[in-house]
């Protein structure tokens, strides 16, 4: 795919000095790039470390992990999309499955969110994606269909070109078990056949990316599959060398 994104989501690790260290050693393997994108989620507090070590750095961009659905108020523990901006973020992750499945993050908060985000000026990142009982049953594509739906549910139609989205199946997340390429380009090819319909025809340039277990040894199979427009990476961007290697794939 041509102008791929590649997204480290770090998570709960890399504190401060960890992401200081983690950056000098990343920026030192990895050269300017316009044919690709690529992006780093780190925690709320490191957010403006990493900021900081890529102001030279236009390739690279930042995003915030989680925000707020309102834009100010009494949300101890919060973070809005305007105070996300403030700190460095350009993009936001939407509905991630920890999010959903650890948190209780529910559909309709994802789509607030997702609304909230261009409010303050974020791009969101809205991800979808099954469990493996919804997977058994035959219904992985209803469930990722549901929640694109009421993920774009509170935003104009316009507004879906400029979204991303990220495919990642529940029990591929930290399992150690991929989709197949097969497997990610059909729920990809489901997912853009809602986002043109929900979009209309600018909604075709919308990235898809494919997120679960994705590793260096696997990167590439999944960017060969159609409709595959990037990687959302967990455990594989902690390493700087290793998450350097993938974003060159």
């Amino acid at each position: 795919m041509n102008n791929p994104v590649f997204a480290a989501n770090w998570k709960m690790n890399h504190g401060v000095a960890d992401a200081q260290a983690f950056m000098r050693q990343f920026l030192a393997h990895y050269a300017r790039a316009y044919d690709r994108s690529v992006m780093f989620f780190p925690s709320a507090l490191t957010l403006h470390a990493v900021h900081a070590a890529v102001r030279e750095r236009p390739d690279i961009k930042l995003g915030a992990q989680n925000i707020h659905w309102e834009d100010v108020g009494a949300f101890t523990g919060e973070n809005s999309a305007a105070i996300a901006r403030g700190a460095g973020a350009r993009y936001t992750l939407v509905g991630h499955s920890e999010r959903r499945h650890v948190f209780g993050e529910t559909d309709e908060q994802a789509g607030k969110k997702v609304a909230a985000a261009f409010r303050g000026g974020l791009t969101p990142m809205l991800c979808v994606g099954e469990k493996l009982d919804e997977r058994e049953r035959g219904d992985t594509v209803a469930v990722v269909v549901r929640q694109l739906r009421a993920g774009m549910a509170h935003i104009e139609k316009a507004q879906v070109a400029s979204c991303l989205v990220a495919y990642e199946p529940v029990w591929a997340i930290g399992t150690g078990k991929t989709a197949t390429p097969a497997d990610a380009a059909s729920v990809h090819a489901a997912i853009r056949a809602e986002l043109n319909a929900l979009g209309g025809d600018r909604a075709d340039s919308v990235p898809i990316l494919y997120g679960g277990s994705v590793n260096r040894g696997n990167a590439r199979a999944l960017l060969d599959a159609p409709e595959v427009g990037g990687l959302l990476v967990g455990g594989a961007s902690l390493d700087a060398d290793g998450w350097a290697a993938i974003c060159t794939t």
